[in-house]
């Protein structure tokens, strides 16, 4: 059986070339699959949160590839019910997360590369969520760089999109270009296999599995249809005319200006530029000429259109009315929204989307140069609402919760909540508004180290202060660094030390792009090696321990700590392939350390 590298490699050209896809539950017979999924998966922070049975990617084994791919021969595998649990969302409300097996996981991941080898080249250009080398900085630049003279948007939301996609609808368009029925199969058990909520069992008759590694793309390929209906029936419509026609009332003025100048009357002619400098020189109700644009990001999206209102509504009507009719999914009437571009934002992806409009602003020839751009805004509600959260009565104050830290993980929590704000928000033109933000928050990192200390502000502040260079602009941050071992550079966290000028070039994609390529993760060499990192047999089965995070291996250098935990802490390995027995030794440990760990965390 072909790698798994060449049978991408395969799908991936077909997709592009617009030809069926065969033959590809068969591929699910290939240890090489599953390898290369479980070297992407196993860091994800869900690898070691048991679903409806305690299997986790602890224990990881060849033997346990070979047991799925078995009953996947027999066409004897079936799907566990996830665990559901609810996670807050930013609104006050909750949203059901599904948590699968291990097994489910390693399974959907395998199908996942496939599937997203073949369908990424299909997708629309103008989709931008959970592909690769894509996301929402990606969404946010074609905004920017690409839509003009935008007169109204269009806000779209589509109500609880993940939870009512239609499994008849999904498989449909599945098997359009799938042409293999036992993977059809095999999804649509996928797809009805239920979920526990507590402890009781619940049929699942629409929605993808929430929480599931393939869900992003099923939703992806669900909605690809609406990026079809936008880009065959309504960009045709809606984007006609080279150029819109010259404002007659313009042309006047301009012409009553040169007559002027020409009998010498020169204040006049002065006064008849300045008055067309306020006007439109193109007529902007021209009948002839339209323009349409558009963006999606998962079940969010945004039309920018340049015509009249009554326009824009039928627009919104005819995606309506198609979401309903083809993909039985409803718009939220509350989210939906038409708003006059020049004088109202629309919001998108935590953004204000603005069309800009200042007659005042005009380049070397004297033309605007202004007028009609869209560009990015951060909202006020984010800065008020990241400020809050280190504010009380109005004023910055120092973190309580934080206290017991180090102040190399003070510094490093501020900085990395801080980083990440303003390097999303940066491609707004007024990103300089973050300075606010900054300063609350460097007012109450100081404060919190102050309070820990015993000591006043301004000594700490001096003591961590730092100039640093960010785009060729001098910086101030706060800086702490920590000595390591002989030979090892120092470690750094720092606050701040980030320019707050606009970057229109900035770019944060959901996943970075990969090449395909034969080269496997250092995890999965270590386990095809056969041989156990502790005790040195060559003796198997073989399996993987795995711990959840590096800082629940104690502190490296004590005596008292057993021997697996020594060699994990000093190689900086969250995994440890051993044989079944030195696993089960692991897991039966009496040395007292696990009961340490548990202590000093309650404490």
């Amino acid at each position: 059986m072909a790698s798994a590298e060449t049978v991408m490699a395969v799908y991936s050209d077909r997709g592009k070339r617009g030809l069926p896809l065969e033959g590809v539950y068969r591929q699910l017979y290939s240890r090489d699959l599953y390898l290369r999924a479980y070297g992407r998966i196993h860091r994800n922070d869900g690898a070691m949160t048991p679903g409806v049975t305690a299997e986790t990617v602890d224990a990881m084994s060849l033997e346990k590839i070979d047991g799925i791919i078995g009953a996947l021969r027999r066409e004897a595998y079936r799907w566990p019910p996830a665990r559901r649990t609810h996670i807050p969302k930013k609104d006050g409300k909750k949203r059901p997360l599904g948590l699968p097996t291990w097994s489910s996981k390693l399974v959907q991941e395998a199908l996942r590369l496939l599937l997203d080898a073949y369908y990424e080249p299909r997708f629309s250009d103008h989709s931008h969520g959970f592909r690769q080398g894509r996301g929402c900085h990606t969404a946010l630049r074609e905004i920017t760089q690409k839509w003009r003279g935008v007169k109204w948007f269009i806000e779209g939301d589509i109500k609880g999109c993940f939870d009512n996609i239609c499994h008849e609808v999904l498989l449909e368009t599945l098997s359009e270009t799938v042409q293999d029925n036992r993977l059809l199969r095999l999804v649509s058990n996928m797809l009805k296999a239920g979920y526990m909520e507590d402890w009781r069992y619940n049929d699942t008759i629409s929605g993808t599995p929430q929480g599931g590694v393939i869900s992003p793309l099923l939703s992806n390929i669900y909605l690809d249809k609406l990026d079809r209906f936008v880009e065959e029936n309504l960009l045709p419509i809606h984007n006609r005319g080279n150029r819109r026609r010259n404002d007659p009332r313009y042309k006047a003025i301009i012409n009553a200006a040169r007559r002027a100048g020409d009998r010498g009357d020169h204040e006049e002619a002065r006064r008849l530029r300045k008055q067309a400098q306020a006007m439109p020189s193109r007529d902007p109700e021209d009948p002839d000429f339209r323009r349409l644009w558009y963006v999606r990001y998962a079940d969010d999206w945004l039309l920018g259109f340049s015509g009249p209102r009554h326009e824009a509504e039928e627009i919104k009507r005819r995606i309506g009315q198609f979401l309903r009719e083809t993909l039985r999914l409803e718009l939220s009437e509350a989210k939906t929204l038409i708003t006059h571009a020049r004088h109202h934002a629309a919001r998108f992806l935590g953004y204000e989307v603005v069309a800009l409009h200042a007659d005042e602003k005009h380049d070397q020839r004297g033309q605007r140069i202004i007028n009609g751009l869209v560009r990015l805004k951060v909202p006020n509600d984010v800065i008020a609402k990241q400020c809050r959260r280190y504010m009380r009565d109005g004023k910055a104050v120092h973190r309580p919760e934080r206290l017991h830290d180090a102040d190399f993980s003070i510094v490093s929590q501020y900085g990395a909540e801080y980083r990440g704000l303003v390097q999303y928000y940066l491609l707004a033109f007024n990103a300089h508004r973050l300075w606010r933000v900054h300063q609350v928050m460097r007012t109450s990192l100081l404060g919190t180290l102050a309070n820990k200390h015993k000591t006043k502000i301004a000594p700490i502040y001096r003591r961590l202060r730092m100039e640093v260079e960010d785009r060729g602009r001098t910086q101030t941050a706060l800086v702490v660094t920590r000595e390591r071992g002989e030979g090892q550079k120092p470690l750094v966290a720092m606050f701040g030390g980030i320019s707050l000028a606009w970057k229109e070039d900035a770019i944060l994609s959901d996943r970075p792009p990969r090449v395909f390529s034969g080269v496997r993760s250092e995890v999965v060499q270590r386990l095809l090696a056969q041989k156990c990192e502790h005790c040195g047999s060559e003796e198997g089965p073989f399996e993987v321990h795995h711990v959840r995070r590096l800082a629940d291996l104690d502190r490296p250098g004590r005596k008292d700590q057993p021997l697996w935990v020594k060699r994990m802490a000093s190689r900086r390995r969250k995994t440890l392939v051993v044989c079944t027995r030195c696993h089960q030794d692991i897991h039966r440990d009496r040395s007292g350390w696990r009961e340490r760990i548990r202590h000093r965390k309650a404490g």
